[in-house]
């Protein structure tokens, strides 16, 4: 199934964080079965995935529509069975970033293992794409931006 990375964002609200529910973990964080996402007006177009486990751990996500320019993600049909998904609009796609020596310059998002986020249950899986070959696990953020984003963040 094809997912749709252009919607808008859910209002996540700046006060109430919204919780979803992770039943197999991240890949590397199985133990992890809760998270919160936190919405900051002046850090976006940035999220933060707080997750709840045998300890605390923040990821820094974002939806990739209008930052990522041509990014199609597809899951599996078995993936969008799991999370109840059955029709693209209800699929939330996140990408984790990762910075590298804490310089935002060198800022890349994995494009290959999206967490995928039911809007309707919130019930949500990091799943790597049917369409894997066509992406990078470390795009570079900067430099690679359209102007939707750079809009954005002004």
């Amino acid at each position: 199934m094809k997912v749709l990375s252009n919607i808008t964002p859910i209002d996540f609200g700046a006060t109430s964080p919204n919780e979803i529910l992770l039943p197999s973990g991240l890949i590397g964080f199985r133990d992890y079965k809760r998270a919160e996402l936190l919405y900051m007006p002046d850090h976006l177009p940035f999220l933060w995935m707080h997750l709840h486990g045998p300890d605390t751990i923040h990821f820094v996500v974002i939806e990739p529509g209008g930052i990522v320019a041509g990014y199609e993600p597809e899951i599996f049909d078995d993936d969008a069975e799991q999370m109840e998904i059955s029709d693209p609009a209800e699929a939330m796609v996140l990408n984790i970033v990762t910075l590298r020596h804490q310089n935002p310059v060198e800022a890349s998002v994995n494009l290959v293992g999206p967490v995928i986020v039911n809007r309707r249950t919130r019930l949500a899986r990091q799943v790597v794409i049917s369409n894997y070959s066509r992406y990078s696990a470390h795009h570079p953020l900067v430099g690679h931006s359209s102007e939707s984003s750079i809009a954005r963040t002004a």
